[in-house]
Order: structure tokens, then C-alpha cells, then sequence
């Protein structure tokens, strides 16, 4: 079981494990995301510019109204150009399958996911859904459409 504190109250996240060695985990006591690992018995190769997706060994129950949103570890992609390819990747609170981790090499050598390697991140989060109202106009702002650095910044 995944424990997550918000403010004063928690919040329970149900977690079947392969096994307990595979259980998310907070590394700090300040840290936002909990560690994910490889639920592999050997390693995985990952070649250049490839993806391998990786499993974790967990099956997760998010209450809903949150969602588990899987990010890069920033060790990993600092030292070896290596990240989440979907991130954030999202599980909602209906899906009850593995978690698995879609990783990516950007580097210039093949790296090695080992067994129990921390791969990504979990950070839980609250979601708010929108109601969609189609109309004819939506207001004018000083910015318009400009996007994609439209700023110079």
C-alpha cells in the first residue's frame, strides 16, 4: 500500500506487487515522486534512438479524482541521456493493469536497465474534469494565438 499525505490527511493507494521489492518509494523526505524499479530478472539492453518498455511489477487502485503521473528520473537522463518517452505518462484512477515504463535512449551508447534499477518517478496528483461548451467565440487576449516562443524567450 502506497501512502501519500495531503496536508494533514492521507491519501491510500492499493498496490499488488510482484513482489514487496518492487513497492514505490519515497527516497527523501522532501522528495515529490516515488521511485519506480525494473521488475526484471535480467537486463535490458536499451541501443541508441530505442525504446524498451519496461515492467514494474506493480498493479496500482488510485482512488479516483487523482491520477499517477510517471516522469523522469533527472540522474538518469543527466547521466545517460535516458528518459520516459510519454512523460508525464499518465495511469488514471480506472486502469488496473502492470504500470509499465516506456524508456527511450537519446544517448550515443546502449544503455543497461539492471533488475530493480530505479527507472522513473510516480508522482500522484488530483485531477479536475472539465465540462466542454462548445460556442461561436471565446474572448480576445493581448496574446492571441501566438505560441511556440511567440515571446522571443
Amino acid at each position: 500500500m502506497l501512502v501519500v499525505e495531503t496536508n494533514t490527511q492521507q491519501l491510500v493507494i492499493k498496490v499488488v506487487a510482484s513482489s514487496p521489492k518492487y513497492l514505490p518509494s519515497y527516497e527523501s523526505s522532501g522528495a515529490a515522486g516515488a521511485d519506480l524499479k525494473a521488475a526484471i530478472t535480467e537486463n535490458v539492453v536499451i541501443e541508441p534512438g530505442k525504446t524498451a518498455l519496461i515492467p514494474t511489477g506493480i498493479f496500482l487502485e488510485i482512488p479516483e479524482g487523482y491520477e499517477a503521473q510517471i516522469r523522469p528520473r533527472s540522474g538518469l537522463a543527466m547521466r545517460s541521456q535516458v528518459t520516459v518517452l510519454n512523460a508525464p505518462g499518465t495511469i488514471d484512477s480506472d486502469y488496473r493493469g502492470e504500470v509499465g515504463v516506456l524508456l527511450i535512449n537519446h544517448g550515443s551508447i546502449p544503455f543497461t536497465v539492471t533488475p530493480l534499477m530505479r527507472i522513473a518517478q510516480m508522482v500522484v496528483a488530483s485531477v479536475v474534469r472539465a465540462s466542454f461548451s462548445q460556442v461561436d467565440l471565446i474572448v480576445e487576449t493581448d496574446r492571441g494565438s501566438g505560441g511556440f516562443g511567440h515571446t522571443g524567450h
